[in-house]
């Protein structure tokens, strides 16, 4: 029998353990650990040219924070095409902003560079001449000076295209390296016409209230143009990442084509100098480039134009030998990153 000495002591244990527990039902509850930023990924993609609102939809997936969302702390790097390609072939580069007979080049010097997603539809360097020379077609050229940048990259290619699809006597012509000094040239009657790009020259003319005659090379050749390229080793080793890449740019692409005038606006963050007293023409040139951009299906690439290419460039000279038409390009990531 518990004696009332005893019966004291329980209560007096009871308490203090209700007590107790009516304590740590009020205390505040351990804190949630706050979870640590997983660190972004650096990824540098080399551009040829210059910054330019050419490169909307890259500066668009950046501000709108597309590439940041796939993991990637991506920087912008320009320099000249060919010195890309050669540093992309070799692994000193992951990506490469450049045109598909580039890559056809550099497949066929054995530099294994695989083109990823296609961006521009149309090849971008045309033929221009003023009104008053009366060139309307190639064959208008025959007999006629014509200036050109040089006798390399894109304006070299797609002259060579040209010349070739319509059976342009190149000997009646004189092609003459004249830099990128088109616009001069042609205005002080140093040549007939001159190979220029779309989306440049032919905008400055007009806007000084110059009549001009552009012949397209796309209107007569299929040539595979601007697109994202990457190599053999950054796809065997880390496709995710070529994955991530190609999907964050192209939600940039569609973005600047469903809204030019905010990718525009987007587009001062990055080339300032687009503003001001040229924002006129530089919204031309965005405007244009967007026309050459535009597709039902954003970055897919079709084995037929790469073929008419490769055809092209082994009729024309530039190349001795044919890629495999396999080997240059894939549409493997434009489909995993599912961006209509």
């Amino acid at each position: 029998m518990m004696t009332q000495g005893q019966r004291k002591g329980m209560g007096l244990v009871a308490l203090c353990l209700a007590l107790a527990v009516a304590v740590a039902g009020c205390a505040a509850p351990a804190p949630t650990p706050t979870p640590t930023a997983v660190p972004l990924r650096p990824v540098k993609v080399a551009m040829g040219f210059i910054p330019n609102v050419q490169f909307a939809p890259f500066y668009v997936a950046q501000s709108k924070g597309y590439f940041a969302q796939e993991g990637l702390e991506v920087t912008f790097d320009y320099g000249m095409e060919s010195d890309l390609m050669k540093l992309l072939g070799t692994g000193e580069l992951q990506f490469v902003v450049g045109s598909g007979d580039q890559v056809i080049l550099a497949r066929s010097q054995g530099l294994p560079v695989v083109y990823v997603a296609q961006w521009y539809r149309r090849y971008p360097v045309c033929v221009v001449a003023l009104e008053g020379k009366g060139i309307r077609t190639p064959k208008d050229l025959e007999g006629k000076v014509v200036g050109i940048p040089g006798l390399y990259g894109a304006s070299y290619v797609g002259w060579k295209a040209l010349a070739r699809a319509t059976g342009l006597d190149e000997a009646r012509v004189t092609l003459q390296p004249i830099g990128y000094t088109q616009v001069a040239a042609l205005l002080e009657g140093r040549v007939d016409a001159a190979v220029c790009y779309t989306m440049n020259e032919p905008i400055q003319l007009r806007e000084a209230g110059h009549t001009v005659n552009v012949l397209e090379v796309s209107d007569y050749a299929t040539l595979v143009s601007n697109g994202l390229i990457t190599n053999e080793r950054t796809i065997q080793e880390d496709p995710a990442l070529v994955t991530a890449l190609v999907r964050a740019f192209l939600r940039g692409l569609r973005e600047t084509l469903d809204d030019p005038d905010a990718a525009f606006k987007t587009c001062l963050q990055y080339v300032p100098e687009a503003g001001g007293e040229n924002e006129a023409r530089q919204r031309a040139v965005l405007r244009t480039s967007v026309d050459l951009w535009r597709t039902d299906r954003l970055g897919f690439s079709e084995a037929k134009a790469w073929e008419e290419s490769v055809a092209l460039m082994l009729g024309s000279g530039l190349i001795t030998e044919a890629p495999p038409v396999e080997a240059l390009f894939t549409n493997r990531f434009v489909e995993a990153a599912g961006v209509k």
